[in-house]
C-alpha cells in the first residue's frame, strides 16, 4: 500500500484531536511536527531528483530542507507558505522515511527529549490513519537522577522575579507568577483562574480529558479579588488583555523573559512550567506526600512526579561526597 500525507488526512487528525478533546497547544504542535517531517520529506526527495538519483528516507537532506522545519506556522498549525499538503505530497511515506528523519533531528543537534516528542507527534498522526508499520521507535533515554543547576529556579530568584515585576508596574504579571507558582497549575490552565473561581476559594480545571479541583490560598483571593476590582473585572477570566481576551502562552513567556536582566536571573530558568516546579518541590516539602503531590498536579504516573522532585546536580554531588568511600 502506498501512504502519503494530503491536505484531507492532516484535516481528519485535526479533526480527531478537537474530538478527544486535546488542548489547543498540543493540537498546534502535532500538527507543526507533521508538517516539519513532511516538508523534509519533499525538499529532500526534490532535491535528489533534480540531482538524478533514487530518494530513499535514509538520504539527508541539504540546507534548504534543514531550513524548511523551521517555516512559519500559523496558529492553526499549517503553513503560511503554501508548501506542501495542498495536494498529495509526491513523495512515499514508509518505515524508512520516518527513520531518515529520526536520524535527521539527531544529526541536526536537538535534544533527545525534543526528538522523542517529535516522534511521538509522528507516531500518533501514523496511529490515527493505521499506518502502524511507519512508526518509529523512540531514543532510549536514561533517566538522570538529577535536574541541572542552571535550570532550577530558587525561592529568591522567584522572589527577585515578583519584586521586579511590581517595580516595572506590571501588577498583573506579578499576580499571574503568584498564581501559578501558589497553586501549581499549568500555564494552559491559567484562563482557569476567574473571579467566580477566586469566590468559590477553587477552579475546577478540565484538560486532558480529566477534571481535577485545584484550591486557592485564602491570601491570593483576596490579591486576586483586589486586583479584578482595579481592573473592572466583574465576571470571567483574570488575566486578560486590554481587549479582554485570556492572555496567551506566548505573551505569557515573553512578559517573563523582560523580567530576567533587571531581576539578575539567568533566563534559562524564567519560563512559566518552571514555577509549577517551584511549587512541587514546595509542596513536598511540606507534606511529604508524593501521592497528594501528583494529584495536585494532575499527573497520571506517579513517575512524571518524580521529575518535578529531582534535586540539582550540584545538591546530588554533595550528597555523593557524604557517602566518605574516597580515603
Amino acid at each position: 500500500m502506498v501512504y502519503r500525507i494530503t491536505k484531507e488526512k492532516m484535516d481528519s487528525y485535526r479533526e480527531h484531536m478537537l474530538q478527544e478533546e486535546f488542548a489547543p497547544d498540543t493540537i498546534k504542535k502535532y500538527l507543526r511536527d507533521i508538517r516539519a517531517f513532511a516538508v523534509w520529506l519533499e525538499c529532500a526527495a526534490d532535491r535528489q531528483r533534480k540531482s538524478g538519483e533514487i530518494f530513499t528516507g535514509k538520504s539527508q537532506p541539504g540546507a534548504e530542507a534543514t531550513a524548511s522545519i523551521e517555516s512559519p506556522v500559523s496558529d492553526d498549525g499549517i503553513h503560511r507558505s503554501g508548501v506542501l499538503l495542498e495536494e498529495e505530497a509526491a513523495v512515499q511515506v514508509d518505515k524508512e522515511a520516518s527513520t531518515g528523519w529520526k536520524t535527521h533531528l539527531t544529526k541536526a543537534g536537538y535534544a533527545p527529549a525534543t526528538i522523542n516528542a517529535m516522534i511521538s507527534s509522528l507516531n500518533s498522526f501514523f496511529d490515527f490513519l493505521g499506518w502502524k508499520e511507519c512508526q518509529v521507535k523512540f531514543l532510549k533515554i536514561q533517566r538522570r537522577t538529577f535536574r541541572e543547576q542552571e535550570k532550577e529556579l530558587s525561592r529568591a530568584e522567584y522572589g527577585r522575579l515578583l519584586e521586579t515585576a511590581r517595580e516595572n508596574g506590571n501588577s498583573r504579571l506579578a499576580l499571574l507568577l503568584e498564581t501559578i507558582c501558589a497553586t501549581g497549575i499549568r500555564v494552559s490552565e491559567v484562563r482557569y483562574i476567574t473571579v467566580e473561581a477566586f469566590y468559590r476559594k477553587r477552579a475546577d480545571i478540565s484538560l486532558k480529558g480529566k477534571i481535577r479541583t485545584i484550591l486557592i490560598p485564602g491570601k491570593l483571593c483576596k490579591k486576586l479579588r483586589d486586583y479584578a476590582r482595579k481592573q473592572n473585572i466583574t465576571t470571567g477570566e483574570i488575566f486578560i488583555t486590554r481587549k479582554g481576551n485570556g492572555m496567551s502562552r506566548c505573551q505569557i513567556w515573553r512578559e517573563m523573559k523582560k523580567l530576567c536582566e533587571k531581576a539578575g536571573v539567568n533566563p534559562s530558568k524564567v519560563f512559566p512550567h518552571n514555577l509549577r516546579h517551584l511549587f512541587a518541590r514546595t509542596f513536598y516539602k511540606v507534606c511529604r506526600d508524593i501521592v497528594k503531590l501528583a494529584d495536585v498536579l494532575g499527573h497520571s504516573s506517579i513517575e512524571t512526579t518524580r521529575i518535578y522532585l529531582m534535586s540539582t546536580g550540584e545538591t546530588h554531588a554533595r550528597q555523593m561526597e557524604r557517602l566518605g568511600l574516597v580515603s
